[in-house]
Protein backbone atom coordinates (compact mmCIF):
# COMPACT_ATOMS: atom_id res chain seq x y z
CA UNK A 1 0.00 0.00 0.00
CA UNK A 2 2.78 2.44 0.98
CA UNK A 3 4.73 1.51 -2.17
CA UNK A 4 1.66 2.13 -4.38
CA UNK A 5 1.04 5.51 -2.73
CA UNK A 6 4.68 6.46 -3.31
CA UNK A 7 4.44 5.49 -6.98
CA UNK A 8 1.25 7.54 -7.38
CA UNK A 9 2.91 10.54 -5.73
CA UNK A 10 5.96 10.27 -8.00
CA UNK A 11 3.72 9.93 -11.06
CA UNK A 12 1.63 12.98 -10.10
CA UNK A 13 4.75 15.01 -9.39
CA UNK A 14 6.26 14.06 -12.74
CA UNK A 15 3.06 14.90 -14.60
CA UNK A 16 2.77 18.27 -12.83
CA UNK A 17 6.41 19.14 -13.54
CA UNK A 18 6.07 18.14 -17.18
CA UNK A 19 2.97 20.32 -17.62
CA UNK A 20 4.63 23.25 -15.89
CA UNK A 21 7.71 23.05 -18.11
CA UNK A 22 5.48 22.79 -21.17
CA UNK A 23 3.50 25.86 -20.10
CA UNK A 24 6.66 27.90 -19.55
CA UNK A 25 7.83 26.96 -23.04
CA UNK A 26 4.51 27.92 -24.69
CA UNK A 27 4.51 31.41 -23.13
CA UNK A 28 8.20 31.99 -23.90
CA UNK A 29 9.71 34.22 -26.57
CA UNK A 30 11.24 31.12 -28.14
CA UNK A 31 7.82 29.58 -28.86
CA UNK A 32 6.38 32.92 -29.94
CA UNK A 33 9.12 33.26 -32.56
CA UNK A 34 8.61 29.64 -33.64
CA UNK A 35 4.93 30.05 -34.53
CA UNK A 36 5.19 33.58 -35.93
CA UNK A 37 4.98 33.18 -39.73
CA UNK A 38 7.81 34.47 -41.92
CA UNK A 39 5.50 34.69 -44.94
CA UNK A 40 1.95 35.85 -44.28
CA UNK A 41 0.18 35.59 -47.64
CA UNK A 42 -3.35 36.75 -48.33
CA UNK A 43 -6.83 35.24 -48.15
CA UNK A 44 -7.78 33.92 -51.60
CA UNK A 45 -10.70 31.54 -50.96
CA UNK A 46 -13.52 32.73 -48.69
CA UNK A 47 -15.79 29.81 -47.73
CA UNK A 48 -19.55 30.17 -47.48
CA UNK A 49 -20.77 30.45 -43.87
CA UNK A 50 -23.82 28.33 -44.80
CA UNK A 51 -21.66 25.19 -44.73
CA UNK A 52 -21.63 25.55 -40.93
CA UNK A 53 -25.43 25.35 -40.72
CA UNK A 54 -25.27 21.80 -39.30
CA UNK A 55 -23.26 23.08 -36.31
CA UNK A 56 -25.00 26.37 -35.56
CA UNK A 57 -28.36 26.82 -33.89
CA UNK A 58 -29.61 30.09 -35.27
CA UNK A 59 -32.05 32.43 -33.63
CA UNK A 60 -34.91 33.36 -35.93
CA UNK A 61 -33.84 36.99 -35.68
CA UNK A 62 -30.31 37.84 -36.77
CA UNK A 63 -28.19 40.12 -34.57
CA UNK A 64 -27.04 43.53 -35.84
CA UNK A 65 -23.69 44.25 -34.25
CA UNK A 66 -24.37 48.00 -34.24
CA UNK A 67 -27.03 47.46 -31.57
CA UNK A 68 -24.46 46.27 -29.03
CA UNK A 69 -21.53 47.86 -27.25
CA UNK A 70 -18.33 45.90 -27.76
CA UNK A 71 -15.82 48.54 -26.71
CA UNK A 72 -14.74 46.60 -23.62
CA UNK A 73 -15.77 43.12 -24.66
CA UNK A 74 -12.36 41.58 -23.90
CA UNK A 75 -12.05 43.26 -20.48
CA UNK A 76 -14.82 41.27 -18.78
CA UNK A 77 -13.14 38.94 -16.28
CA UNK A 78 -16.37 37.62 -14.74
CA UNK A 79 -17.51 35.43 -17.61
CA UNK A 80 -18.42 31.82 -16.95
CA UNK A 81 -16.11 29.30 -18.60
CA UNK A 82 -18.75 28.32 -21.17
CA UNK A 83 -19.45 31.96 -22.06
CA UNK A 84 -15.73 32.71 -22.27
CA UNK A 85 -15.19 29.85 -24.72
CA UNK A 86 -18.19 30.85 -26.83
CA UNK A 87 -17.00 34.44 -26.96
CA UNK A 88 -13.41 33.59 -27.91
CA UNK A 89 -14.37 30.94 -30.46
CA UNK A 90 -16.21 33.67 -32.42
CA UNK A 91 -18.95 31.24 -33.47
CA UNK A 92 -21.34 34.02 -32.54
CA UNK A 93 -20.31 35.62 -35.85
CA UNK A 94 -22.63 33.18 -37.60
CA UNK A 95 -25.59 34.82 -35.85
CA UNK A 96 -24.77 38.30 -37.16
CA UNK A 97 -26.85 39.96 -39.83
CA UNK A 98 -24.72 40.41 -42.95
CA UNK A 99 -25.89 44.02 -42.95
CA UNK A 100 -23.93 44.54 -39.74
CA UNK A 101 -21.08 47.01 -39.84
CA UNK A 102 -17.89 45.49 -41.24
CA UNK A 103 -15.94 48.23 -39.50
CA UNK A 104 -17.38 47.35 -36.07
CA UNK A 105 -16.80 43.62 -36.60
CA UNK A 106 -13.22 44.16 -37.71
CA UNK A 107 -12.63 46.52 -34.78
CA UNK A 108 -13.65 43.76 -32.34
CA UNK A 109 -11.25 41.32 -34.01
CA UNK A 110 -8.48 43.92 -33.95
CA UNK A 111 -9.06 44.41 -30.21
CA UNK A 112 -8.77 40.65 -29.74
CA UNK A 113 -5.52 40.51 -31.77
CA UNK A 114 -3.96 43.34 -29.77
CA UNK A 115 -4.83 41.62 -26.51
CA UNK A 116 -4.09 38.00 -27.53
CA UNK A 117 -1.34 38.16 -30.13
CA UNK A 118 0.80 35.84 -28.00
CA UNK A 119 -0.12 32.41 -26.67
CA UNK A 120 -2.05 32.26 -23.41
CA UNK A 121 -3.59 29.15 -21.90
CA UNK A 122 -7.19 30.39 -21.98
CA UNK A 123 -7.93 32.08 -25.31
CA UNK A 124 -5.43 29.82 -27.12
CA UNK A 125 -6.97 26.58 -25.88
CA UNK A 126 -6.77 24.08 -28.75
CA UNK A 127 -10.44 23.73 -29.71
CA UNK A 128 -11.10 27.46 -29.22
CA UNK A 129 -8.28 28.33 -31.64
CA UNK A 130 -9.55 25.87 -34.29
CA UNK A 131 -13.14 27.16 -34.05
CA UNK A 132 -11.96 30.79 -34.15
CA UNK A 133 -10.01 30.23 -37.36
CA UNK A 134 -13.05 28.57 -38.98
CA UNK A 135 -15.37 31.36 -37.81
CA UNK A 136 -13.12 34.23 -38.93
CA UNK A 137 -12.46 32.70 -42.34
CA UNK A 138 -16.07 31.62 -42.98
CA UNK A 139 -17.39 35.08 -42.15
CA UNK A 140 -14.87 36.97 -44.28
CA UNK A 141 -17.59 39.24 -45.69
CA UNK A 142 -17.69 40.85 -42.25
CA UNK A 143 -14.23 40.03 -40.88
CA UNK A 144 -12.03 40.75 -43.93
CA UNK A 145 -13.74 42.48 -46.86
CA UNK A 146 -13.15 46.21 -47.40
CA UNK A 147 -10.56 46.37 -44.62
CA UNK A 148 -7.32 48.36 -44.61
CA UNK A 149 -3.97 46.96 -45.72
CA UNK A 150 -2.67 47.18 -42.15
CA UNK A 151 -5.69 45.25 -40.79
CA UNK A 152 -5.35 42.53 -43.42
CA UNK A 153 -1.69 42.12 -42.57
CA UNK A 154 -2.53 41.65 -38.87
CA UNK A 155 -5.49 39.39 -39.64
CA UNK A 156 -3.54 37.11 -41.99
CA UNK A 157 -0.58 37.07 -39.63
CA UNK A 158 -2.58 35.97 -36.59
CA UNK A 159 -4.44 33.35 -38.67
CA UNK A 160 -1.14 31.80 -39.75
CA UNK A 161 0.28 32.07 -36.24
CA UNK A 162 -2.70 30.22 -34.77
CA UNK A 163 -2.49 27.54 -37.49
CA UNK A 164 1.18 26.99 -36.66
CA UNK A 165 0.14 26.55 -33.02
CA UNK A 166 -2.50 23.97 -33.99
CA UNK A 167 0.02 22.02 -36.08
CA UNK A 168 2.47 22.12 -33.20
CA UNK A 169 -0.05 20.96 -30.56
CA UNK A 170 -2.48 18.65 -32.34
CA UNK A 171 -0.61 15.46 -31.46
CA UNK A 172 -0.68 16.49 -27.79
CA UNK A 173 -4.39 17.26 -27.72
CA UNK A 174 -6.08 14.79 -25.37
CA UNK A 175 -9.53 14.86 -27.00
CA UNK A 176 -10.11 13.14 -30.34
CA UNK A 177 -13.00 15.47 -31.21
CA UNK A 178 -10.70 18.47 -30.81
CA UNK A 179 -8.21 16.86 -33.19
CA UNK A 180 -10.99 16.63 -35.79
CA UNK A 181 -11.79 20.34 -35.44
CA UNK A 182 -8.07 21.11 -35.61
CA UNK A 183 -7.67 19.08 -38.83
CA UNK A 184 -10.62 20.94 -40.36
CA UNK A 185 -9.11 24.34 -39.50
CA UNK A 186 -5.69 23.43 -40.93
CA UNK A 187 -7.25 22.11 -44.16
CA UNK A 188 -9.40 25.23 -44.49
CA UNK A 189 -6.39 27.52 -44.27
CA UNK A 190 -4.60 25.28 -46.75
CA UNK A 191 -7.46 25.93 -49.19
CA UNK A 192 -7.80 29.62 -48.37
CA UNK A 193 -4.23 30.90 -48.65
CA UNK A 194 -1.64 30.99 -51.41
CA UNK A 195 0.73 28.48 -49.81
CA UNK A 196 -2.10 25.92 -49.87
CA UNK A 197 -0.02 22.84 -50.68
CA UNK A 198 1.97 22.92 -47.43
CA UNK A 199 -0.99 23.21 -45.05
CA UNK A 200 -3.21 20.92 -47.12
CA UNK A 201 -0.60 18.19 -47.01
CA UNK A 202 -0.18 18.56 -43.25
CA UNK A 203 -3.94 18.69 -42.62
CA UNK A 204 -4.75 15.66 -44.77
CA UNK A 205 -1.91 13.60 -43.27
CA UNK A 206 -3.23 14.41 -39.79
CA UNK A 207 -6.74 13.46 -40.93
CA UNK A 208 -5.50 10.08 -42.19
CA UNK A 209 -3.85 9.40 -38.82
CA UNK A 210 -7.01 10.42 -37.00
CA UNK A 211 -9.32 8.16 -39.01
CA UNK A 212 -6.95 5.21 -38.72
CA UNK A 213 -6.81 5.76 -34.95
CA UNK A 214 -10.52 6.44 -34.38
CA UNK A 215 -12.51 4.25 -36.81
CA UNK A 216 -12.98 0.48 -37.00
CA UNK A 217 -12.84 -1.56 -40.21
CA UNK A 218 -16.45 -0.65 -41.03
CA UNK A 219 -15.80 3.08 -40.63
CA UNK A 220 -17.70 3.24 -37.33
CA UNK A 221 -16.11 5.17 -34.42
CA UNK A 222 -14.24 2.82 -32.09
CA UNK A 223 -15.92 4.60 -29.18
CA UNK A 224 -19.22 3.13 -30.44
CA UNK A 225 -20.70 6.57 -29.76
CA UNK A 226 -23.61 7.51 -32.03
CA UNK A 227 -23.21 11.17 -31.05
CA UNK A 228 -19.55 11.10 -32.08
CA UNK A 229 -20.50 9.40 -35.35
CA UNK A 230 -22.74 12.38 -36.25
CA UNK A 231 -20.00 14.80 -35.19
CA UNK A 232 -17.47 13.17 -37.54
CA UNK A 233 -19.94 13.02 -40.44
CA UNK A 234 -20.70 16.74 -40.11
CA UNK A 235 -17.01 17.68 -40.21
CA UNK A 236 -16.15 15.42 -43.15
CA UNK A 237 -19.05 16.90 -45.14
CA UNK A 238 -17.96 20.41 -44.15
CA UNK A 239 -14.42 19.73 -45.38
CA UNK A 240 -15.72 18.19 -48.64
CA UNK A 241 -17.89 21.24 -49.34
CA UNK A 242 -14.86 23.50 -48.83
CA UNK A 243 -12.94 21.48 -51.42
CA UNK A 244 -15.85 21.68 -53.89
CA UNK A 245 -16.42 25.40 -53.46
CA UNK A 246 -12.71 26.22 -53.77
CA UNK A 247 -12.62 24.12 -56.98
CA UNK A 248 -9.98 21.82 -55.52
CA UNK A 249 -9.79 18.09 -56.14
CA UNK A 250 -11.56 16.17 -53.36
CA UNK A 251 -9.21 13.60 -51.75
CA UNK A 252 -10.42 10.00 -51.72
CA UNK A 253 -10.10 9.84 -47.92
CA UNK A 254 -12.88 12.44 -47.65
CA UNK A 255 -15.29 10.61 -49.96
CA UNK A 256 -14.52 7.23 -48.42
CA UNK A 257 -15.16 8.33 -44.85
CA UNK A 258 -18.37 10.15 -45.78
CA UNK A 259 -19.61 6.95 -47.43
CA UNK A 260 -18.99 4.79 -44.34
CA UNK A 261 -20.14 7.41 -41.83
CA UNK A 262 -23.22 8.05 -43.96
CA UNK A 263 -24.03 4.33 -43.94
CA UNK A 264 -23.74 4.34 -40.14
CA UNK A 265 -25.89 7.49 -39.88
CA UNK A 266 -28.63 5.84 -41.94
CA UNK A 267 -28.39 2.75 -39.72
CA UNK A 268 -28.60 4.61 -36.39
CA UNK A 269 -30.94 7.49 -37.27
CA UNK A 270 -32.53 7.56 -40.70
CA UNK A 271 -33.93 4.01 -40.50
CA UNK A 272 -35.85 4.94 -37.33
CA UNK A 273 -36.03 8.76 -37.20
CA UNK A 274 -35.74 8.39 -33.42
CA UNK A 275 -32.62 8.94 -31.29
CA UNK A 276 -31.19 5.69 -29.92
CA UNK A 277 -30.03 6.15 -26.33
CA UNK A 278 -26.90 4.03 -26.26
CA UNK A 279 -23.33 4.92 -25.26
CA UNK A 280 -23.30 8.65 -24.74
CA UNK A 281 -26.21 9.59 -26.97
CA UNK A 282 -29.08 11.89 -26.06
CA UNK A 283 -32.01 13.41 -27.91
CA UNK A 284 -30.68 15.46 -30.82
CA UNK A 285 -33.55 15.26 -33.33
CA UNK A 286 -31.49 15.27 -36.51
CA UNK A 287 -34.27 16.54 -38.78
CA UNK A 288 -32.41 19.82 -39.36
CA UNK A 289 -29.30 17.85 -40.29
CA UNK A 290 -31.38 15.71 -42.67
CA UNK A 291 -32.57 18.91 -44.35
CA UNK A 292 -28.97 20.14 -44.55
CA UNK A 293 -27.89 16.86 -46.19
CA UNK A 294 -30.75 17.02 -48.70
CA UNK A 295 -29.92 20.62 -49.58
CA UNK A 296 -26.31 19.66 -50.34
CA UNK A 297 -27.32 16.54 -52.28
CA UNK A 298 -26.28 13.80 -49.83
CA UNK A 299 -28.36 10.62 -49.53
CA UNK A 300 -27.51 7.58 -47.41
CA UNK A 301 -29.11 4.14 -47.17
CA UNK A 302 -28.33 1.09 -45.09
CA UNK A 303 -30.46 -2.03 -44.74
CA UNK A 304 -27.97 -3.98 -42.62
CA UNK A 305 -29.12 -5.74 -39.47
CA UNK A 306 -25.87 -5.13 -37.56
CA UNK A 307 -23.28 -2.36 -37.45
CA UNK A 308 -20.97 -0.88 -34.85
CA UNK A 309 -21.95 -3.45 -32.23
CA UNK A 310 -25.68 -2.75 -32.55
CA UNK A 311 -28.46 -4.93 -33.95
CA UNK A 312 -31.25 -2.95 -35.59
CA UNK A 313 -34.25 -4.81 -37.01
CA UNK A 314 -37.14 -2.77 -38.34
CA UNK A 315 -40.12 -2.60 -40.66
CA UNK A 316 -42.45 0.29 -41.36
CA UNK A 317 -43.97 0.22 -37.85
CA UNK A 318 -41.68 -1.61 -35.42
CA UNK A 319 -37.97 -1.32 -34.61
CA UNK A 320 -36.00 -3.57 -32.25
CA UNK A 321 -32.51 -2.35 -31.34
CA UNK A 322 -30.03 -4.09 -29.03
CA UNK A 323 -26.46 -3.40 -27.93
CA UNK A 324 -24.58 -6.57 -28.87
CA UNK A 325 -21.09 -5.06 -28.99
CA UNK A 326 -18.08 -5.38 -26.71
CA UNK A 327 -16.99 -2.40 -24.66
CA UNK A 328 -14.45 -0.15 -26.45
CA UNK A 329 -10.80 0.16 -25.51
CA UNK A 330 -10.09 2.33 -22.48
CA UNK A 331 -8.87 5.29 -24.58
CA UNK A 332 -12.22 5.40 -26.45
CA UNK A 333 -14.50 4.83 -23.45
CA UNK A 334 -15.09 8.31 -21.99
CA UNK A 335 -18.75 8.32 -23.16
CA UNK A 336 -19.36 4.57 -23.01
CA UNK A 337 -22.21 3.30 -20.84
CA UNK A 338 -22.51 -0.14 -19.22
CA UNK A 339 -25.53 -1.16 -21.26
CA UNK A 340 -24.44 -4.53 -22.62
CA UNK A 341 -27.44 -6.34 -24.19
CA UNK A 342 -29.74 -3.41 -23.43
CA UNK A 343 -32.64 -2.90 -25.82
CA UNK A 344 -34.96 -0.28 -27.18
CA UNK A 345 -38.29 -0.91 -28.92
CA UNK A 346 -39.93 1.66 -31.19
CA UNK A 347 -43.56 1.48 -32.31
CA UNK A 348 -44.84 3.91 -34.95
CA UNK A 349 -42.06 6.40 -34.17
CA UNK A 350 -42.54 6.27 -30.37
CA UNK A 351 -40.34 4.54 -27.80
CA UNK A 352 -42.10 1.62 -26.12
CA UNK A 353 -38.98 0.53 -24.20
CA UNK A 354 -35.93 2.78 -23.92
CA UNK A 355 -32.67 3.33 -22.14
CA UNK A 356 -32.49 6.33 -19.82
CA UNK A 357 -29.92 8.37 -21.76
CA UNK A 358 -26.64 10.04 -20.84
CA UNK A 359 -25.82 12.99 -18.58
CA UNK A 360 -23.01 14.56 -20.62
CA UNK A 361 -21.47 16.91 -18.03
CA UNK A 362 -18.59 14.76 -16.77
CA UNK A 363 -18.02 16.93 -13.72
CA UNK A 364 -21.53 16.19 -12.44
CA UNK A 365 -22.30 13.19 -10.22
CA UNK A 366 -25.19 12.22 -12.50
CA UNK A 367 -22.69 11.45 -15.27
CA UNK A 368 -21.45 8.45 -13.31
CA UNK A 369 -25.01 7.31 -12.56
CA UNK A 370 -25.99 7.56 -16.23
CA UNK A 371 -23.15 5.19 -17.14
CA UNK A 372 -24.47 2.42 -14.90
CA UNK A 373 -26.28 -0.71 -16.09
CA UNK A 374 -29.25 0.18 -13.86
CA UNK A 375 -30.35 3.01 -16.18
CA UNK A 376 -30.45 0.63 -19.15
CA UNK A 377 -33.06 -1.90 -20.20
CA UNK A 378 -30.97 -4.93 -19.38
CA UNK A 379 -30.09 -7.31 -16.55
CA UNK A 380 -28.24 -6.12 -13.44
CA UNK A 381 -26.60 -8.54 -11.02
CA UNK A 382 -25.93 -7.82 -7.33
CA UNK A 383 -26.61 -4.09 -7.88
CA UNK A 384 -23.44 -3.85 -9.98
CA UNK A 385 -22.84 -2.73 -13.54
CA UNK A 386 -21.48 -5.05 -16.20
CA UNK A 387 -18.44 -2.72 -16.55
CA UNK A 388 -16.26 -0.89 -14.08
CA UNK A 389 -15.22 2.74 -14.53
CA UNK A 390 -12.61 4.96 -12.96
CA UNK A 391 -12.24 8.75 -12.95
CA UNK A 392 -9.22 10.05 -14.88
CA UNK A 393 -7.17 13.21 -14.45
CA UNK A 394 -9.56 14.91 -16.90
CA UNK A 395 -12.52 14.06 -14.63
CA UNK A 396 -14.03 11.71 -17.21
CA UNK A 397 -14.77 8.07 -16.44
CA UNK A 398 -12.91 5.40 -18.41
CA UNK A 399 -13.32 1.65 -18.40
CA UNK A 400 -11.08 -0.35 -16.10
CA UNK A 401 -12.92 -3.63 -16.63
CA UNK A 402 -15.02 -4.11 -19.76
CA UNK A 403 -17.20 -6.77 -21.36
CA UNK A 404 -16.69 -9.20 -24.20
CA UNK A 405 -19.47 -10.59 -26.37
CA UNK A 406 -19.26 -14.38 -26.25
CA UNK A 407 -21.79 -15.14 -28.97
CA UNK A 408 -24.37 -13.44 -31.13
CA UNK A 409 -26.94 -14.46 -33.71
CA UNK A 410 -29.45 -12.40 -35.69
CA UNK A 411 -32.44 -13.68 -37.66
CA UNK A 412 -34.47 -11.21 -39.70
CA UNK A 413 -37.28 -12.75 -41.72
CA UNK A 414 -40.65 -11.42 -42.76
CA UNK A 415 -42.62 -13.21 -40.03
CA UNK A 416 -39.89 -13.84 -37.46
CA UNK A 417 -37.12 -11.74 -35.88
CA UNK A 418 -34.56 -12.86 -33.33
CA UNK A 419 -31.52 -11.33 -31.63
CA UNK A 420 -29.43 -13.58 -29.40
CA UNK A 421 -26.20 -12.60 -27.62
CA UNK A 422 -24.27 -13.12 -24.38
CA UNK A 423 -21.59 -11.23 -22.45
CA UNK A 424 -19.04 -11.97 -19.71
CA UNK A 425 -19.37 -8.79 -17.64
CA UNK A 426 -20.32 -10.73 -14.48
CA UNK A 427 -18.18 -13.77 -15.08
CA UNK A 428 -14.91 -12.83 -13.38
CA UNK A 429 -16.53 -11.85 -10.07
CA UNK A 430 -19.53 -14.19 -9.98
CA UNK A 431 -18.90 -16.87 -12.58
CA UNK A 432 -22.17 -15.95 -14.33
CA UNK A 433 -22.75 -15.28 -18.05
CA UNK A 434 -25.74 -13.23 -19.11
CA UNK A 435 -27.40 -14.42 -22.32
CA UNK A 436 -30.35 -12.59 -23.83
CA UNK A 437 -32.65 -13.76 -26.61
CA UNK A 438 -35.45 -11.58 -27.97
CA UNK A 439 -37.93 -12.87 -30.51
CA UNK A 440 -40.54 -10.82 -32.36
CA UNK A 441 -43.58 -12.20 -34.16
CA UNK A 442 -44.77 -9.48 -36.60
CA UNK A 443 -48.14 -11.07 -37.32
CA UNK A 444 -49.00 -11.19 -33.61
CA UNK A 445 -47.07 -7.97 -32.81
CA UNK A 446 -45.54 -9.81 -29.87
CA UNK A 447 -42.06 -9.76 -28.28
CA UNK A 448 -40.83 -12.78 -26.33
CA UNK A 449 -37.67 -12.39 -24.27
CA UNK A 450 -35.47 -14.92 -22.47
CA UNK A 451 -32.79 -13.66 -20.10
CA UNK A 452 -30.53 -16.52 -19.06
CA UNK A 453 -28.15 -16.63 -16.10
CA UNK A 454 -25.60 -19.32 -16.92
CA UNK A 455 -23.73 -20.21 -13.74
CA UNK A 456 -20.18 -21.59 -13.88
CA UNK A 457 -19.21 -21.25 -10.19
CA UNK A 458 -22.46 -22.29 -8.46
CA UNK A 459 -22.73 -18.98 -6.62
CA UNK A 460 -26.27 -18.47 -5.30
CA UNK A 461 -28.41 -15.94 -3.45
CA UNK A 462 -27.35 -13.00 -5.60
CA UNK A 463 -30.02 -10.43 -6.35
CA UNK A 464 -30.81 -9.87 -10.03
CA UNK A 465 -33.01 -7.30 -11.72
CA UNK A 466 -34.13 -6.94 -15.30
CA UNK A 467 -35.20 -3.37 -15.96
CA UNK A 468 -37.36 -2.03 -18.80
CA UNK A 469 -37.22 1.77 -18.84
CA UNK A 470 -40.01 3.98 -20.15
CA UNK A 471 -40.00 7.54 -21.41
CA UNK A 472 -41.39 10.10 -18.91
CA UNK A 473 -44.71 10.60 -20.74
CA UNK A 474 -45.61 6.88 -20.81
CA UNK A 475 -48.43 5.74 -18.52
CA UNK A 476 -48.37 2.27 -16.96
CA UNK A 477 -50.66 0.37 -14.61
CA UNK A 478 -50.41 -3.00 -12.89
CA UNK A 479 -53.42 -5.32 -13.09
CA UNK A 480 -55.24 -6.35 -9.92
CA UNK A 481 -53.98 -9.93 -10.15
CA UNK A 482 -50.37 -8.60 -10.39
CA UNK A 483 -49.73 -10.82 -13.41
CA UNK A 484 -49.52 -8.12 -16.08
CA UNK A 485 -48.64 -4.46 -16.57
CA UNK A 486 -50.51 -2.33 -19.10
CA UNK A 487 -48.56 0.31 -21.04
CA UNK A 488 -50.31 3.28 -22.68
CA UNK A 489 -48.04 4.46 -25.50
CA UNK A 490 -49.80 7.62 -26.62
CA UNK A 491 -53.00 5.74 -27.36
CA UNK A 492 -51.40 2.39 -28.23
CA UNK A 493 -52.09 -0.35 -25.71
CA UNK A 494 -49.41 -2.92 -24.81
CA UNK A 495 -49.30 -5.66 -22.19
CA UNK A 496 -46.14 -6.73 -20.33
CA UNK A 497 -46.11 -9.99 -18.41
CA UNK A 498 -43.62 -12.43 -16.91
CA UNK A 499 -45.35 -15.49 -15.44
CA UNK A 500 -44.09 -16.83 -12.11
CA UNK A 501 -41.69 -13.91 -11.65
CA UNK A 502 -41.82 -10.95 -9.30
CA UNK A 503 -42.79 -7.82 -11.26
CA UNK A 504 -42.83 -4.28 -9.85
CA UNK A 505 -42.98 -0.71 -11.10
CA UNK A 506 -40.06 1.44 -9.96
CA UNK A 507 -39.26 5.15 -10.20
CA UNK A 508 -36.13 6.30 -11.98
CA UNK A 509 -34.41 9.19 -13.77
CA UNK A 510 -34.43 9.93 -17.48
CA UNK A 511 -31.40 11.72 -19.01
CA UNK A 512 -32.62 11.85 -22.61
CA UNK A 513 -32.21 15.60 -22.98
CA UNK A 514 -28.67 16.95 -22.75
CA UNK A 515 -27.48 17.60 -19.17
CA UNK A 516 -30.96 17.44 -17.67
CA UNK A 517 -33.10 14.85 -15.94
CA UNK A 518 -36.75 14.14 -15.23
CA UNK A 519 -38.55 11.38 -13.37
CA UNK A 520 -39.58 8.27 -15.25
CA UNK A 521 -40.76 4.77 -14.46
CA UNK A 522 -39.44 1.33 -15.24
CA UNK A 523 -40.74 -2.20 -15.06
CA UNK A 524 -38.56 -4.48 -12.93
CA UNK A 525 -38.39 -8.27 -12.84
CA UNK A 526 -36.39 -9.31 -9.78
CA UNK A 527 -35.27 -12.47 -8.04
CA UNK A 528 -32.35 -14.37 -6.53
CA UNK A 529 -29.85 -16.59 -8.26
CA UNK A 530 -29.44 -20.26 -7.36
CA UNK A 531 -26.65 -22.70 -8.14
CA UNK A 532 -28.28 -23.73 -11.42
CA UNK A 533 -28.84 -22.04 -14.75
CA UNK A 534 -31.93 -19.84 -14.79
CA UNK A 535 -34.10 -18.49 -17.57
CA UNK A 536 -36.41 -15.54 -17.00
CA UNK A 537 -39.09 -15.25 -19.66
CA UNK A 538 -41.05 -12.11 -20.40
CA UNK A 539 -43.48 -10.98 -23.10
CA UNK A 540 -44.66 -7.66 -24.53
CA UNK A 541 -47.80 -7.88 -26.66
CA UNK A 542 -49.78 -5.22 -28.48
CA UNK A 543 -53.44 -5.16 -27.49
Amino acid sequence: MIFNNLLNFINRSYTFSKKKIRFLYLVSNIYNRKITPSIVGSLNYCPSPNFLDSFIRYDKKKINIENYSFNKIWENKNLREKDYKNLNSFFWLFSLDLKSSKKDTQNIILQWINKNHRYNSKSWEFDIVAKRIIAWTSNSRLTYEDSSIDYKKKFNGIIKKQINHLINEIERSEWVDDKMIGCAAIILIGLSYQDKDEHLKIGLNLLRKLTKFSFDNDGFPKSRSIRQLCFYLKYFILIREWFKESQSEIPEIINENIYYLGQAYAFTWQNNKVDLLFNGNHETNNFDFDHYLKKLGYSFKNQSSELGGYANLNDKKISLIMDIGASPEKKFSSSYQAGALSLEIISNGKKLICNSGYFQNQNHQLNELSKSSAVHSTLILDDRSSCKFKKTKNECSEITFGVKILKKNIVFEKNYWKINASHDGYFKQYGIIHEREIEFYPEQIKFVGHDKLISKKNIKNLKFEIRFHLEPNIKIMKTQDNKSIFIDLDGEGWKFNSNNNNMTIDDGLYFGKKNSFVDNQNIVISGMTNDKNQTIKWEITKL
